[in-house]
């Protein structure tokens, strides 16, 4: 378990508040890898070795194990496992359901002892409520990171309807903050929203905000830690196709780290700037 002070040493202390996004395609990895007895973990453990130096977070997307059945399942477990105990590691899940649905989510992703998996955090959607939030907040120390903004298109949907109070996404965000504090809830705001951050920070201002979408969607580095880095950075920002699959060859693990290499030395500038280090 990863606690905000914890995770605030380790952005000074590896000058990066890079997340490495395990979105572990089977049929995009190296030919070679698919003779291991798991091939996405032989990858991702290869990744994992890599840039744990430079990163402070691993996301492995739970779809892209699930898709898989039993031979996916255990191929997010090892990694889950493998995952260096001082380095965030968040699930991406997207869960939302009530109840006692939520309370078996919670354990199927924070309870080691009957699931083989035992991550720091997980992501949920809020939109039915307390009930889809609070299973999560049971367990001591773990973080709930909760879809806020997305860069989605789909985003326009629903997040920017007015509500008599503004937008919908910054109701979730107010509502949000009731359930628990800054030490246990994050928010994910997508990294082509960066103008938008200025006005999360009026209802977030000590939360961290997991952002995607730096890179290959487009979103701008600079102008996330623009609007949004805080005092104690307040960011982790995501990159997962532009870091996992910079080379399909037996090279892809020093490529790997070359690109993430790059975003760590972007992101020291940024917090050297803001005051952060």
């Amino acid at each position: 378990m990863i606690s905000r002070r914890q995770l605030i040493e380790q952005i000074k202390q590896k000058k990066s508040f890079l997340c490495v996004g395990l979105d572990t395609d089977i049929d995009k990895i190296p030919e070679f890898l698919k003779h291991y007895p798991d091939p996405v973990f032989e990858f991702n453990k290869r990744i994992i070795d890599a840039t744990h130096d430079l990163c402070i977070a691993y996301k492995p997307n739970a779809a892209f194990y699930e898709s898989r059945g039993l031979k996916g399942l255990q191929s997010l477990i090892s990694t889950a496992q493998y995952t260096p105990k001082h380095i965030l590691n968040i699930i991406d899940a997207k869960r939302g359901d009530i109840g006692n649905t939520s309370d078996n989510y919670a354990k199927a992703f924070f309870n080691e002892a009957t699931s083989g998996m035992s991550f720091d955090a997980i992501t949920v959607t809020p939109y039915m409520g307390n009930d889809s939030v609070t299973p999560y907040l049971k367990y001591e120390g773990r973080w709930v990171i909760i879809l806020a903004l997305t860069s989605s298109v789909g985003s326009k949907d629903f997040q920017y309807l007015e509500t008599g109070n503004g937008f919908l996404y910054e109701e979730v965000i107010q509502k949000a903050n009731t359930w628990a504090g800054a030490d246990r809830l994050m928010f994910v705001v997508g990294a082509t929203k960066s103008t938008e951050f200025t006005n999360i920070r009026k209802y977030a201002p000590d939360n961290f905000l997991l952002v995607p979408g730096v890179g290959a969607q487009g979103g701008s580095l600079e102008d996330v830690c623009k609007y949004g880095m805080t005092k104690d950075c307040g960011l982790i920002v995501n990159s997962s196709r532009g870091i996992i699959y910079a080379s399909n060859g037996e090279d892809f693990a020093d490529a790997a780290r070359a690109e993430a290499l790059k975003l760590q030395q972007q992101m020291q500038a940024e917090l050297e700037k803001s005051g952060v280090i």
